[in-house]
């Protein structure tokens, strides 16, 4: 196995605080806040389990964040 890569720190971020936003507000807020790459997901989404370093994911409906979670 090769080395670990010396990576820099994820955000220090309150997830529950783009709960409610609409997902174009989330999104601006999440790369203000230092995350490099940003998901919107539809509810029950099929989605592969892989982490992603420096990836928030958010779940929206109706154009409001409904959940948020690293990776």
């Amino acid at each position: 196995m090769g080395p670990v890569p010396n990576l820099p720190a994820e955000p220090d971020d309150d997830l529950d605080s783009y709960v409610g936003l609409d997902a174009r507000t989330a999104e601006d807020v999440a790369r203000e806040r230092g995350w490099t790459t940003v998901r919107a997901l539809p509810p029950g989404a099929i989605i592969t389990m892989e982490y992603l370093y420096g990836r928030i994911n958010f779940e929206v409906a109706d154009d409001a964040v409904r959940r948020c979670w690293r990776g």
